[in-house]
């Protein structure tokens, strides 16, 4: 697949236009993913992770333009963006550590704020370009490098989801009460889910910041949260296999819709509401591909140590 990622841009059978749009699914994909982590395996509502998908494209960015040489800047992408995704866990730190100390819709009115206040701050740094943006960063985000990040983030969650820390998530998601009830430590397990969600958002925010070439602060608003929730509810909450398609439909309906204007960006919130009222769990809420669930281990002829009941 990587290879095929890296040979098709200059192949000639795809126009430069139909490879931006596969980027830009690919970078859905990875913000559907880390997003679900949070509001479908574990239960909890965050509304507010445009915020850290700002601070890891401002990282990155800042990194590539003022602080590494440009003729290093190709090789070192890699932990650019690491770097990003870093920089918006430790941003997931503050956010989750207090948030976590209390039950009930908290999180939510945390981060919805937390991104508010991204927002504003970054409008505010003359350094980074305050409302009018951010620019001349090289374009080093490539279809190869984005399918790379794809199935480094897919690999990484699906083991995590289906290792014994992931049972503990989804028992948090299940009864909090009860999982702290059977020595699951609730508390720390939340906050380890959240900053590895908050670092995979980041690391996305660097790839579009590299594909665009400019970001500015209206870019990670409140309705770059709602479009993140979209498709997670659109795909299917706990599910790895509705990230990705919840991600892919998305992305292809707001272009073909790109012919209304400033009107198709009503489209997402409309759809969040009618997927709560009408299919609040999605397409394939809980459910998984077979190619993303586990081997079976057979203790014996017709026995199964693994009991996979989803």
């Amino acid at each position: 697949m990587l290879a095929v990622a890296r040979v098709l841009p200059d192949s000639g059978l795809l126009n430069p236009y139909v490879v931006q749009i596969m980027m830009y699914v690919g970078i859905n994909m990875i913000l559907t993913l880390s997003l679900n982590l949070v509001n479908g395996y574990m239960g909890e509502f965050s509304v507010g992770h445009a915020g850290f998908m700002g601070i890891g494209a401002y990282v990155a960015s800042i990194l590539t333009v003022a602080v590494l040489p440009r003729s290093w800047s190709p090789w070192l992408f890699p932990g650019v963006l690491v770097t990003g995704g870093l920089a918006a866990a430790a941003a997931g730190l503050i956010v989750a550590y207090p948030s976590f100390r209390t039950r009930g819709d908290y999180l939510a009115i945390v981060t919805l704020a937390f991104n508010m206040i991204v927002k504003s701050v970054l409008e505010n740094i003359d350094a980074v370009g305050g409302p009018r943006g951010y620019l001349g960063m090289p374009r080093l985000t490539s279809l190869f490098w984005v399918t790379a990040w794809v199935l480094i983030t897919l690999m990484a969650l699906r083991n995590l989801v289906y290792s014994n820390f992931g049972r503990g998530i989804t028992a948090i998601r299940e009864d909090e009460m009860a999982a702290n009830l059977t020595s699951v430590n609730t508390r720390r397990l939340k906050l380890y889910a959240f900053l590895i969600s908050a670092f995979f958002t980041g690391l996305a925010g660097g790839l579009y910041a590299h594909l665009l070439q400019f970001i500015d602060p209206r870019s990670f608003s409140i309705l770059k949260s709602t479009d993140m929730l979209v498709m997670v509810y659109l795909g299917g909450v706990g599910s790895l296999t509705g990230s990705l398609l919840g991600a892919t439909i998305f992305t292809v309906l707001m272009e073909l819709l790109r012919f209304l204007g400033i009107w198709r960006w009503v489209v997402g919130p409309l759809l969040l509401v009618l997927l709560m009222i009408f299919r609040p769990q999605g397409l394939m809420g809980f459910k998984e591909a077979r190619w993303l669930k586990p081997a079976p281990i057979f203790a014996g002829e017709g026995e199964s140590v693994v009991d996979d009941k989803e």
